[in-house]
């Protein structure tokens, strides 16, 4: 142990299984072929890639159910990405989507991702399947974005599939950087904003954000070669044209990382391996 790790010890990110799923609960699934786009120079589903077919599958499920027109507006206050064995391209990707736990203005969504070993001639090699797991916390919002009720019709559904009906937020991540001591961060880098982050509601896009994570991974590729868990928290929005600052700390086998706004923490950030 190095004097870092003496200096500055956070509670730790909690890395228990994510919740699994009774044989007799209902899912939604969805298969979608891998885009090369997504994958990185190892050919595998990077995280930003993770966080868009979670978006896809998502809106699929909800254009499945009838409550997709009285609960169509949600926003995603934390996502849980676990890569127990990475998903390479090429290959299908099945995903199976399902509620873990909720109350009545937000639920933790499940969903599991897996694929087959393919080859071709550009990635001939034959690897094991692919297994990554993640929960995210929905918040359930009206057309002014604050969060609402969800409908009678669309908690009767969700709450089917799990008997947790009373979830609480509770953050996972240390949302301070003011107690670290300053020897031990590493130096503040810029992350420029590119107008393609954003949809025509001036929000950042949920998948944008895991950039800033993969970019400060090929910097410790300890963590992204072994299986580990991702977590974004989302605190607050970034608007076009401000200017981000990524903050982070690596101590052992864990890296934090938070963007900042005007010296304001916008989301926090943790990578610990598994």
């Amino acid at each position: 142990m190095d004097s870092s790790d003496q200096q500055y010890r956070p509670e730790r990110v909690c890395t228990d299984p994510l919740p699994e799923r009774d044989s007799d609960t209902s899912f939604f699934a969805a298969e979608y072929r891998l885009r090369a786009g997504d994958v990185d120079q190892a050919m595998n589903l990077r995280l930003d890639g993770v966080a868009r077919y979670l978006q896809d599958v998502a809106n699929d499920n909800l254009s499945a159910t009838t409550f997709g027109s009285t609960d169509p507006f949600w926003v995603v206050r934390r996502t849980v990405i676990d890569v127990l064995q990475p998903i390479s391209w090429p290959a299908s990707i099945r995903l199976e989507r399902w509620c873990s736990a909720l109350s009545t203005r937000w639920a933790n969504m499940r969903v599991r991702l897996t694929a087959e070993d393919e080859t071709d001639r550009l990635n001939p090699v034959v690897r094991a399947p692919g297994l990554i797991e993640t929960e995210a916390f929905w918040v359930n919002v009206n057309e002014n974005g604050m969060p609402s009720r969800i409908s009678d019709d669309g908690f009767a559904s969700l709450a089917s599939m799990t008997d947790e009906h009373r979830l609480r937020w509770r953050s996972m991540h240390v949302h301070c950087t003011s107690d670290i001591e300053e020897a031990v961060m590493l130096p503040d880098r810029v992350h420029v904003l590119r107008s393609t982050d954003f949809d025509p509601f001036q929000h950042m896009n949920n998948s944008t954000y895991w950039v800033v994570i993969e970019d400060e991974l090929d910097a410790h590729p300890d963590l992204a070669t072994n299986p580990h868990r991702a977590v974004i928290e989302y605190l607050r929005p970034i608007a076009p044209g401000a200017h981000v600052t990524v903050r982070r700390h690596r101590a052992g086998n864990e890296l934090r990382v938070w963007m900042m706004v005007d010296e304001q923490i916008v989301t926090t950030a943790t990578v610990t391996a598994l």
